[in-house]
C-alpha cells in the first residue's frame, strides 16, 4: 500500500491546480491500491483518532487508538481554518461513541446514568438556545428622546401614557429635539433643528457600529446567512460563530437599525442565534468534539433565530429546512421545533411588541378575498420576481465593485456616506422617516373608524356603516398625499437597499424587501379599491362588489406584495408563506400568499437561478455544493481527476520503507496539505511529534510502518513507529468512466472531501471537493479560481 501526497499550495490561473486545504490532494498515476493486508487484525471501534469511510457497501471503522499510545491523541482528527469537514468520518465517529456508551450502560448504574444524560443533552442544549435567543427594541434618538428612559423608542415610551387615543403619538413623556431644546415643535427653525439632529444621530449610530465591527469583530458585518449556509454544509470558518462576533453583532445590530439605514435585523438574528448555539456546544462533549453533530445544533439554532426575529416558530423550522440547512435529519427537525418553541415562549414572556401577541405585524381583516383578486395578487408576484432579480444583479454588481476596487478599502467612509444620503432623503417623507417595521405595520393595517393615518383619510359616509365593517369609500386628500409619498418612498427603498446590503455593518434583507413589496401592494390595493368604488357596475365587480359594500382590503395587498418581494429576493416558498401568516395572524389568506410567492419565484428564476444568499456565496467563493441545482454536463471522472498531463513529479510515502527523517523531510520541503490514504498533513505531524516525546526509541532513523505487522528489521535497528491509525483504510472510490453527475451527487449527499479514481483496481488519481466545485464553475463559464480555500 502506498500513501499519496496531496496537492501543493497555490494554483496556476487557468488550471485546476488547487490552493492548499486538507482536501487538496495530488495523485500518483499508475500507483496500485492494495488494502488486502492479510496479516492485519480487524480494526478496532473507538471514539477518537482514526475514522471511517464509505466504500459503496458500508461504513468500516478503523482503529482509533494510536499504535504507540493507549489514549487518543489530542489534535488528531481536527480541522484547520477554511477547510471542509468529512461528514462520513464524523458520523462514523459518533456512531462508535454511541455504541460504546450503550454497551457500557449495562455494566453499572453510573454508566446507565451517563447514557441517559448523553441522550438528554441534545434537548437540554435546545432549551438553552431557545432561552438565550432574545430581542430588543432600538431607541428612536434620531427623532427625540423619552423622558422616562432614553433607551425607549417612541412607541414604548407612550405605552403607559394617559393620553387619549387620538393624541396617542403626542404623549408628554416623549419630546422631539426641537421641543427639548427650543421649547416648541412648530415652525421652520424647529423643523430644521429636528432635521439636523436626525442626520447627526444617524451618522453617530452608524459610525459607532462600523468602528466596532472593524475593530473587534470583522465577521459581525452583513447578514450572516450566506456564511451560515456554508458552515452548515461542512466548511470551517474559525471565529465566525465565536463570542466576540456574538457580542459585537448584538450591539452593532441595535446601532445599525437605530441609524435608519435600509436594513433589517432578522438575518443577523439568525447569525446571533447560531453564535449562541456554537458557544453552548462547548458545554457538551458530544457536540464539542464532533463537527457534524455541532451542525445539527446550528440548524436548530437558525430556526430559533427566525422564531425570535418574526415570532414565527413553525416558519423558523421550515426556514432552516428549506433555506439554510445542508443536512437535516428527522431528529434535527424535532429539536429545531423544540428550540423554536422555547424561543417563542421566551419572546412572549418579554412581550417586545407591546401588544401581548407573539407576532410582529398582527392584522385583522374583516372581509374575505374574492377569486378575481388573484389577478392583482399574481401581478404583485410578477413585480416581486422582477424586483428580486433586479436587486440581486444590482447588489452583486455593487459588492463585486466594492471587492475589486479601492472602494473596499474605505468601509467606514462608505457607511457614513450611505447613512448621510439615507437620512437626508428619508426625513422629509414621513413614510421613510419612521422605522421600516412601523412602516410595514401601517401598510398592513386595515383602516378603521378611529384611524388617524393619512392612509385612512377617506370621505366618510357613516350612514352606510354596518357594524365594524367600513364600506369602500372615496379617497380623500390625505390618501392621495400618502400615495405620492409612498411612491417616492418606494423609489428610495428600491435603490438605497442595493447599496446598503453588504456594507460593514450588520444588515438583514427581510424587512427592507417586505417594505418594498408592502408599499407596492398598498398602492395597488388602493387603486383597485377606488376602481371598484367608482366602477362597481363593471362586469368584473358587479357580481361581488355592490355599492356600499366592503370589497377590497388594501392592507391585504400590502401583505401579499411583501411576501412576493421577499420571495423574489430569497426564492423561499413554503417557509415564506408560513412565516407570513404567522407574522400577521392572517391564516385565511394563505392562498393569495402562495400564489404570489410561487409567481415571484417563477419570474425571478426565469431571469436568474440564484437567490441573494446563493449569489453572495458564489461572490465570496465559498466552497458550497448547492443541493438544489442539477449537474447536466456529460463529463467523466477522468476529466476532473488529478494528476493531469504535464503535472510535476509526485511525492510518495511508502507503507513500510521510509524513516521518520524521510517523512519529515517530505513534510518540511513541500506544502502539501495531506495524503489520500494518510488522513492529513496535520495528523502526520502531530503523530510523529508525540511519538518522539512519548515512545522510547523513536529517532530520525526509525522506520514508519503503516501496517500492523512490519517486515523484520535487524536487531540493532531503532524502534518502529506504527501509524496505521491515521489511515483511511476504506476510501470511497469511483472508476475513471463514472459520469461526473454521479460524482457530484456523491459529494453532495455523502459530504465527501475526496474520492479516489481507479481503473481495474489501479489508482489513477483523485477528485477533491474543490476539484468538483472548480469543474462546476468552469462548466458554468465562471472563474474556477474564485473558490475560496485556505
Amino acid at each position: 500500500m502506498e500513501a499519496l501526497a496531496m496537492d501543493q499550495k497555490g494554483y496556476r490561473r487557468g488550471s485546476f491546480q488547487s490552493a492548499t486545504s486538507d482536501e487538496d490532494m495530488l495523485e500518483i498515476a499508475g500507483a496500485s491500491m492494495d488494502f488486502s493486508m492479510a496479516d492485519d487484525d480487524p480494526p478496532l471501534d473507538r471514539e477518537m483518532g482514526g475514522f471511517s469511510s464509505y466504500n459503496g457497501g458500508g461504513m468500516n471503522g478503523t482503529s482509533t487508538m494510536m499504535d504507540f499510545l493507549e489514549e487518543p491523541l489530542p489534535g488528531v482528527g481536527t480541522y484547520e481554518d477554511f477547510n471542509t469537514i468529512d461528514w462520513v468520518r464524523e458520523k462514523s465517529r459518533d456512531r462508535d461513541r454511541h455504541r460504546e456508551i450503550t454497551s457500557r450502560s449495562k455494566e453499572s448504574t453510573w454508566a446507565l446514568l451517563h447514557s441517559v444524560s448523553d441522550a438528554f443533552s441534545g434537548w437540554l442544549l435546545m432549551l438553552l438556545i431557545g432561552l438565550l435567543a432574545g430581542e430588543g427594541k432600538p431607541p428612536d434618538l434620531k427623532e427625540g428622546v423619552c423622558l422616562a428612559g432614553f433607551w425607549f423608542n417612541h412607541e414604548h415610551c407612550c405605552w403607559k401614557s394617559n393620553t387619549t387615543f387620538t393624541d396617542r403619538d403626542k404623549c408628554p413623556e416623549w419630546k422631539s429635539w426641537s421641543q427639548l431644546i427650543l421649547g416648541h415643535g412648530e415652525g421652520a427653525f424647529a423643523y430644521i433643528l429636528n432635521y439636523l439632529m436626525y442626520v447627526i444621530w444617524a451618522l453617530m449610530f452608524s459610525l459607532l457600529a462600523v468602528l466596532l465591527v472593524k475593530g473587534f469583530a470583522p465577521y459581525a458585518c452583513g447578514s450572516g446567512i450566506p456564511e451560515i449556509k456554508t458552515i452548515l454544509s461542512g466548511f470551517i470558518i474559525r471565529g465566525y460563530l465565536g463570542k466576540w462576533t456574538l457580542v459585537i453583532k448584538t450591539i452593532t445590530l441595535v446601532l445599525a437599525v437605530s441609524s435608519g439605514l435600509s436594513l433589517g435585523k432578522e438575518g443577523p438574528l439568525v447569525h446571533v442565534a447560531c453564535c449562541c448555539g456554537n458557544i453552548l456546544c462547548h458545554l457538551f462533549t458530544k457536540y464539542r468534539k464532533n463537527e457534524a453533530k455541532r451542525r445539527e445544533v446550528l440548524s436548530a439554532a437558525a430556526a430559533a433565530g427566525v422564531s425570535v426575529a418574526f415570532g414565527a416558530p413553525i416558519g423558523g423550522v421550515l426556514f432552516s429546512l428549506e433555506e439554510v440547512s445542508y443536512y437535516f435529519p428527522l431528529k434535527t427537525l424535532w429539536r429545531s421545533f423544540f428550540a423554536a418553541l422555547v424561543a417563542a415562549f421566551t419572546l412572549r414572556s418579554i412581550n417586545p411588541f407591546g401588544n401581548s401577541r407573539l407576532v410582529l405585524f398582527y392584522v385583522e381583516f374583516h372581509m374575505p378575498w374574492h377569486l378575481l383578486e388573484l389577478v392583482p395578487f399574481i401581478l404583485l408576484g410578477i413585480f416581486g420576481g422582477l424586483w428580486g432579480a433586479f436587486f440581486i444583479r444590482s447588489n452583486i454588481a455593487w459588492c463585486r465593485r466594492r471587492k475589486t476596487t479601492r472602494l473596499g478599502k474605505y468601509p467606514v467612509l462608505e457607511v457614513l456616506v450611505v447613512t448621510a444620503i439615507t437620512a437626508i432623503l428619508a426625513f422629509p417623507n414621513e413614510y421613510t422617516r419612521m422605522s421600516t417595521s412601523e412602516l410595514i405595520s401601517e401598510l398592513f393595517n386595515d383602516c378603521g373608524i378611529l384611524d388617524s393615518s393619512k392612509l385612512c383619510e377617506y370621505v366618510n359616509d357613516f350612514n352606510s356603516t354596518k357594524g365594524d365593517d367600513l364600506p369602500d369609500r372615496a379617497a380623500g386628500p390625505g390618501v392621495y398625499t400618502a400615495m405620492w409619498q409612498l411612491a417616492l418612498a418606494l423609489i428610495m427603498k428600491v435603490f438605497i437597499t442595493i447599496f446598503t446590503f453588504g456594507m460593514k455593518v450588520p444588515s438583514g434583507l427581510f424587512i427592507p424587501s417586505m417594505a418594498v413589496g408592502a408599499i407596492a401592494g398598498r398602492l395597488l390595493g388602493v387603486a383597485v379599491e377606488q376602481l371598484a368604488f367608482y366602477h362597481h357596475d363593471w362586469p368584473i365587480f358587479s357580481g361581488w362588489c355592490s355599492q356600499g359594500a366592503d370589497c377590497i382590503t388594501p392592507g391585504l395587498y400590502a401583505m401579499v406584495g411583501a411576501a412576493a418581494c421577499l420571495g423574489g429576493v430569497t426564492r423561499m416558498t413554503v417557509s415564506l408563506v408560513v412565516i407570513m401568516f404567522e407574522l400577521t395572524g392572517g391564516l385565511e389568506y394563505i392562498v393569495p400568499l402562495m400564489a404570489a410567492a410561487m409567481t415571484s419565484k417563477w419570474v425571478a428564476d426565469a431571469i436568474g437561478r440564484e437567490g441573494i444568499y446563493d449569489a453572495h456565496i458564489r461572490l465570496n467563493g465559498y466552497p458550497f455544493l448547492e443541493a438544489k441545482e442539477e449537474f447536466s454536463h456529460k463529463t467523466r471522472a477522468m476529466d476532473v481527476m488529478r494528476p493531469r498531463k504535464n503535472d510535476p513529479p509526485l511525492t510518495v510515502i511508502t507503507q513500510d520503507s521510509m524513516s521518520v527523517e524521510d517523512v519529515e523531510t517530505i513534510v518540511s520541503s513541500t506544502t502539501y496539505s495531506g495524503y489520500p490514504v494518510v488522513v492529513s498533513r496535520t495528523d502526520l505531524i502531530i503523530s510523529i511529534e508525540n511519538a518522539r516525546k512519548k515512545q522510547d526509541g523513536i529517532v530520525s532513523t526509525s522506520v514508519i510502518c503503516f501496517t500492523d505487522y512490519c517486515p523484520p528489521l535487524p536487531p540493532s535497528s531503532p524502534s518502529v513507529l506504527k501509524l496505521r491509525s491515521i489511515l483511511d483504510l476504506s476510501p470511497f472510490t469511483v472508476t475513471d468512466e463514472t459520469p461526473m453527475e454521479i460524482v457530484v451527487d456523491i459529494f453532495r449527499k455523502l459530504g465527501l472531501r475526496q474520492c479516489l479514481v481507479t481503473h481495474n483496481g489501479k489508482l489513477l488519481g483523485i477528485i477533491t471537493k474543490k476539484d468538483v466545485l472548480k469543474h462546476i464553475a468552469q462548466m458554468a463559464n465562471q472563474d474556477p479560481d474564485s473558490i475560496l480555500f485556505n
